[in-house]
């Protein structure tokens, strides 16, 4: 169940091998947040090699290894080149498709789907189980479906952008059933921050060639002010490691350094120029390229008062400090952390606690930043899934069932 790429990728493994399938959604199309992440150029993969790529998948390294050692970057662009969708290398290292969208793959992907004799049934709510062990799908009109698949694929999501499909509410059934679960948290998500009003006014303004410094971690990169704080790729990177210490100690104290590609004594000197009548503002643009948000950034960690002496304010630039007060909901995160724990789960990604169910995808307790990895992840442990399914199946062939309405 669930028509993101996890459960369309099980779909495929599984009607590939000539077993019926049904995929249910409750949206009233497949793909949607996928669709939303092909609107930044959709990022398929990475071009690193597996072992720094397994690196990047942190406490779930070894989880999800088998999965992504048997689907990797090579498989994934294999696969979506097989779609008619050529692919790129960016100099990032990122892979995207030629198309930099997300739709004409989707759509050859149903395509395939479909000549594969996969179901499509949208508009389904699942609503858990009956006390018979029916998976339950609510329909548009209140009406409840009840089916006995000989097997099935959770697939359903994390809790992140939750309008586009994936609010997380099963958590509580598989809880109720016995599987061990964790509660959802928002990764790859922007910080809160209390800007002074004068701060405010540059909500929406880009931070371009920053880095961000945080217990150990430097990372350069790209960020934005909004109106509650700051998000972007700098901060997804940083994300996980952020939410725990304010999860465990309360508000921490980030350092932004402004200009990452220039050493503290190289400011220095062209700081050393004269100023005359120039406003600091004006000196600055002029003599470093800091842009005015960058300027304020500067007033807001340090206060409006700054030194003249050109060391001291290059030290300053290097070393803005902020304070980040919480994470940002899973409204606004790219992904969560949180669902189905390792230990809820056996090697094939089977429910310990419910035979011949399977699950895959961000549902899964894992996290990973941005740049490849989460759609990686979330085909390997489609593509895992779907496999195990098919060996459970050939393993249990006498006891099968299938009815009528899945063929």
């Amino acid at each position: 169940m669930g028509g993101g790429p996890a459960g369309l990728m099980a779909a495929e493994i599984i009607s590939a091998a000539g077993r019926p399938v049904v995929v249910y959604d409750r949206m009233t199309t497949v793909g949607r947040k996928f669709l939303m992440a092909g609107r930044g150029g959709l990022n398929l993969t990475h071009s690193e090699p597996l072992e720094r790529l397994l690196g990047r998948y942190g406490a779930a390294e070894a989880w999800l290894r088998p999965a992504l050692a048997a689907f990797g970057p090579a498989d994934l662009v294999r696969w979506a080149e097989g779609l008619g969708q050529s692919c790129f290398t960016g100099s990032s290292g990122r892979i995207f498709p030629t198309a930099l969208k997300a739709s004409p793959l989707l759509r050859a992907w149903i395509a395939r789907l479909v000549v594969q004799g996969v179901v499509l049934r949208t508009g389904q709510d699942w609503q858990g189980w009956d006390d018979r062990g029916a998976l339950c799908f609510r329909q548009a009109d209140g009406q409840v479906e009840r089916r006995h698949p000989a097997a099935t694929v959770l697939a359903l999501g994390g809790a992140s952008w939750p309008r586009l499909g994936a609010t997380g509410s099963w958590l509580p059934w598989l809880a109720g059933r016995g599987v061990a679960v964790a509660p959802f948290r928002p990764a790859n998500c922007g910080f809160a921050v209390a800007w002074s009003d004068p701060l405010r006014r540059f909500a929406g303004t880009p931070l371009n060639g920053i880095a961000v410094a945080f217990a150990g971690q430097r990372i350069r990169g790209e960020a934005v002010i909004t109106d509650y704080g700051l998000e972007g790729g700098a901060f997804y990177a940083l994300s996980a490691a952020l939410r725990e210490a304010i999860a465990a100690a309360g508000p921490v104290t980030i350092t932004l350094d402004l200009r990452p590609e220039q050493s503290q004594d190289d400011l220095a000197v062209r700081l050393a120029r004269p100023r005359g009548r120039q406003s600091l503002s004006t000196y600055l643009r002029r003599c470093l390229n800091l842009a005015p948000a960058a300027v304020a950034l500067l007033h807001e960690g340090h206060g409006r008062a700054l030194p003249a002496e050109p060391g001291r304010l290059a030290a300053l630039i290097k070393a803005v400090p902020l304070t980040l007060t919480a994470p940002a909901g899973l409204a606004r995160a790219i992904s969560s952390a949180g669902g189905v724990t390792r230990e809820a789960v056996d090697d094939t990604l089977m429910l310990r606690a419910l035979p011949g169910v399977f699950a895959a995808g961000e549902m899964l307790d894992w996290e990973a930043p941005t740049g490849g990895y989460l759609v990686q992840a979330c085909l390997a442990t489609g593509a895992a899934a779907g496999r195990a399914v098919l060996a459970w199946l050939d393993r249990n062939q006498a006891a099968l069932a299938f009815d009528d309405t899945a063929r």
